[in-house]
This record gives C-alpha cells, sequence and structure tokens, in this order.
C-alpha cells in the first residue's frame, strides 16, 4: 500500500530504508523528544520492529519518502503495538526536513487513513510536554489535549500527555 499526497510517498519501511531510519535515531536534536539518540545497534532493532509492525497489526507506521529525491525522511502513521496506551497516528521526521510542512502533510493522510481505512473513532498523539512542535501541528491537526497516560514497556514509570480528536460525523 502507498499513499501519495503532493509532496510524499507515504509506504512500508523496506530494508533499503535503514541509512535515513540510522540518521534519524541515531540524532540527538531529532529524537530529543523520542527516549533519546540511540545507539546504532538499538536503532537498527527498532527500525526492525517497524518492519515487523506491519506483519503484525493493520496499524503501522509508514515510511515518509520525499517524492522529488526519493529519500527516506522519516515516520509517520496510525500505530497501535501491545499495550500501547491508545490508538496514535505518531509523526517524526529528520530535523534535515523540518520547518516544511510535511509532517504536517503526512500526518493528515495518516488520519484519513486510520477513519476510512481501520475505521477508528477516533485519533490520539502521545506527546513529550517539551515538544511545543508538535503540539502546534496536533492544535493544526484539530487535536487538544485530553489527559495523560503511562507509557509501556522500555519507557514504564514515564507519564505523557495524550492529543485527541475525534472522527469528523459524515451526513
Amino acid at each position: 500500500m502507498v499513499i501519495e499526497t503532493e509532496r510524499l510517498l507515504l509506504r512500508q519501511p523496506i530494508p533499503e530504508d535503514w541509512s535515513g531510519a540510522r540518521q534519524f535515531l541515531t540524532c540527538k536534536e531529532t529524537m530529543r523528544a523520542r527516549g533519546g539518540a540511540q545507539h546504532e545497534a538499538d536503532a537498527w532493532r527498532t527500525f526492525a520492529s517497524w518492519i515487523g509492525v506491519w506483519q503484525l497489526t493493520d496499524a503501522a507506521m509508514f515510511a515518509v519518502v520525499d517524492k522529488d529525491s526519493g529519500q527516506w525522511i522519516g515516520r509517520v502513521g496510525p500505530w497501535y503495538p501491545l499495550h500501547w496506551p491508545v490508538r496514535e497516528v505518531g509523526w517524526g521526521l529528520h530535523r534535515d526536513w523540518w520547518g516544511r510542512g510535511l509532517a504536517l502533510e503526512a500526518a493528515r493522510a495518516s488520519i484519513r487513513h486510520a477513519y476510512e481505512a481501520l475505521d477508528w473513532d477516533s485519533v490520539s498523539h502521545l506527546i513529550d510536554d517539551r515538544n511545543v512542535a508538535s503540539q502546534h501541528l496536533a492544535e493544526k491537526l484539530g487535536s487538544q489535549p485530553v489527559g495523560r497516560v503511562e507509557m509501556p514497556g522500555q519507557f514504564g514509570g514515564s507519564e505523557i500527555t495524550v492529543w485527541q480528536q475525534q472522527r469528523p460525523l459524515v451526513d
């Protein structure tokens, strides 16, 4: 499956995306609000999990590819892995691609996919309180903060703010 927007392709991650994903996951600035930069070995396992989630569930992050260059620039999409506290549409682009409206473009397409293809009634975003840029993006998408949840697994013990929006009513 491929979702095409004006400037982007959203598709399943493939092994050839590793170089871009490694740059993303090991970058201090890009990963500042996502648990911190990862060691290359941990980044590889994270990348492998992105590919694996596509085999295990219908809600998996898309690889985001710039249509002009063909470059992998991030991951965006519906996400609901085991024990995740909410059905989330999350986003993250490598810092070299920030400030161009690409996360908004990709997130809108992903939310549409969650509503239309996955039949979700609402979409949430888990956003670190220090991540003001993602809070602004969530607002542009029509979401608002609705509470806090405790994170599972390696993030266990930490709380994060849930931003949420409801599926628009269709006449």
